[in-house]
């Protein structure tokens, strides 16, 4: 039972390690383990060897059954856990925000020059685009005066 507790602890451990030296174990092979989108990295690794070691422990503490029994349980509830952090990683690199504001989306929007704008140099206007303010560097062929309404 002390293998299985050792197990989960050096999961912790790995957990631990894998906030440090995030994406290290796939680029160690360089480039090898790439088919496998992030199947084995030490996020996943973690939660397998966590879930193994605590939950042969458990079945092996508390029921009795032996080796063989908790090393199934732990088995089955390591997969479990590895595949629940795999799909879980999976969805949270998929989650793309919007994209920036471009130059073409703030075409059209009124403002107000927050400091001049000289014929041959830059100044700044201050845009609402969604409801928030936007700070902007400008450029005009002609002067633009601070407090202009654009």
């Amino acid at each position: 039972m002390a293998w299985c507790l050792g197990l989960g602890i050096g999961g912790i451990a790995v957990l631990a390690l894998s906030l440090i030296f995030d994406g290290v174990l796939e680029g160690l092979f360089g480039g090898v383990l790439d088919g496998l989108d992030g199947l084995l990295s030490l996020p996943v690794i973690a939660g397998f060897l966590s879930m193994f070691g605590f939950a042969g422990a458990i079945v092996w503490g508390c029921t009795g059954l032996g080796a063989w029994p908790a090393i199934g349980v732990g088995l089955a509830a390591g997969a479990a856990a590895g595949g629940a952090t795999w799909k879980f990683s999976r969805a949270l690199m998929r989650d793309r925000t919007g994209s920036a504001p471009r130059r073409e989306d703030l075409v059209g929007t009124a403002g107000s020059v927050v400091t001049a704008i000289p014929a041959d140099g830059y100044g700044e206007v201050l845009l609402r685009l969604a409801g928030h303010p936007v700070k902007l560097a400008a450029r005009s062929a002609d002067p633009v005066a601070r407090g202009a309404e654009i």
